[in-house]
């Protein structure tokens, strides 16, 4: 790329992000909004609905009874004008369904993230963080300011070793499922290795709560550790629950340390009534309904068995999503708009958004596709898979 000034003398100042956009259609990473209608023909295996609950009837008539009663924002941050009895009730609910003593709800799961790693952490302090960690994580570990040991993928060993010698506050930070791979974090290792070290445990259970575990209980929950001394866990409401929002989980002074003290939470707008009605409705569906998170995995596997056995590189889930190497950036967006021509929605990851390079496929399974939908998805991707995909 040319060098270009960095400010223009004279015209536009941001001129030079036509250059800048050229560079990145030449590496084939331009990316597109496309604006879905309400209603769409294309079957998705893209978006994070995990358990179909987002149009569910409960969920969308307390969303809108929420916004009819308290009204359609918050009107302020949560220790000003936006708590609600709503997001105390579902604050309450979370945290007894979940496993742990207490629970404070953000505007998403990107601001728990960042909430519970700049508020449980200072200069002077270590985060040993996963290498295939979200990239909420890795910003929350930028923005507090403390080292950042960045270790290798789930390796519970190489924790420990960077924990060791550590004299100061130190956390290890990990998502419990993977958001590319959908692969699962050995929580009850690394849980031991904190201990072990006197550490905190940070576990994001974007994609676990709902899932895995009793009930959909969480990766937490699964692992024997939700409750435990030392485990804070963050969670979206995003996915399973069909809503908005996120919510930072643990011990009840770890809660108040986040009141007082994370800029994500004291300085934002607190989660629209509507969103927090929703989400305490599909939290009790999850409650009601508990072959829901059986039937996501369940769809998950036989997912994971068609495209193997199609001669496909994917892998293999441990909760709702799978991913399917592609052989470049080019290749994974042309093969899922080939996808998309043919009525199915698959996500398509490139960098930066995989860690390690690699452009996939990413998939992710319902609790409510039918096995037809199902053999008709493994059908697409196989029939337009390009070259090198086998």
């Amino acid at each position: 790329m040319p060098d270009e000034p960095r400010v223009a003398p004279h015209g536009d100042p941001f001129a030079w992000t036509e250059g800048a956009r050229r560079t990145r259609e030449h590496a084939g990473l331009v990316r597109e909004l496309r604006p879905r209608a309400a209603e769409s023909a294309l079957l998705d295996l893209a978006g994070n609905d995990y358990l179909g609950l987002s149009r569910h009837p409960r969920v969308t008539e307390a969303a809108a009874a929420a916004a009819l009663r308290w009204g359609a924002g918050a009107t302020g941050s949560r220790l000003v004008t936006g708590s609600t009895e709503l997001h105390a009730e579902l604050e309450a609910e979370l945290a007894e369904f979940c496993g742990f003593e207490a629970a404070l709800v953000l505007s998403s799961g990107y601001a728990a993230n960042i909430a519970a790693l700049t508020a449980l952490t200072a200069r002077g302090g270590l985060l040993v963080s996963d290498a295939g960690n979200h990239a909420s994580l890795i910003d929350g570990c930028r923005l507090s300011r403390a080292e950042t040991a960045v270790v290798p993928h789930a390796d519970p060993e190489a924790v420990r070793k960077a924990l060791d010698g550590h004299g100061g506050r130190t956390l290890a930070v990990t998502d419990s499922v993977f958001s590319v791979d959908g692969d699962a974090a050995p929580l009850g290792a690394l849980a031991e290795v904190c201990r072990g070290h006197g550490a905190g445990l940070v576990v994001d259970d974007a994609h676990g709560l709902g899932v895995v575990g009793d009930g959909g209980r969480g990766a937490p929950h699964a692992a024997g550790i939700a409750g435990a001394t030392g485990v804070v866990a963050t969670v979206t409401l995003s996915k399973s629950l069909g809503s908005q929002g996120g919510a930072v989980l643990g011990p009840a002074h770890v809660i108040a340390q986040l009141v007082d003290t994370a800029r994500t939470f004291i300085f934002d707008t607190g989660l629209a009534p509507a969103a927090a009605g929703a989400a305490l409705a599909a939290l009790r569906c999850v409650r009601g309904e508990p072959e829901r998170p059986l039937r996501v995995r369940a769809a998950a596997t036989t997912l994971y068995d068609g495209l193997r056995a199609a001669g496909l590189h994917a892998s293999r889930p441990d909760a709702a999503v799978i991913s399917v190497r592609a052989p470049s950036p080019d290749d994974a967006v042309r093969w899922a708009a080939a996808c998309r021509d043919s009525g199915l929605h698959v996500g398509c990851f490139r960098p930066p958004s995989v860690p390690d390079g690699v452009s996939r496929l990413r998939l992710t399974a319902r609790a409510d596709l039918t096995g037809e939908q199902l053999e008709r998805a493994v059908h697409t991707i196989a029939e337009h898979a390009p070259g090198g995909a086998r």
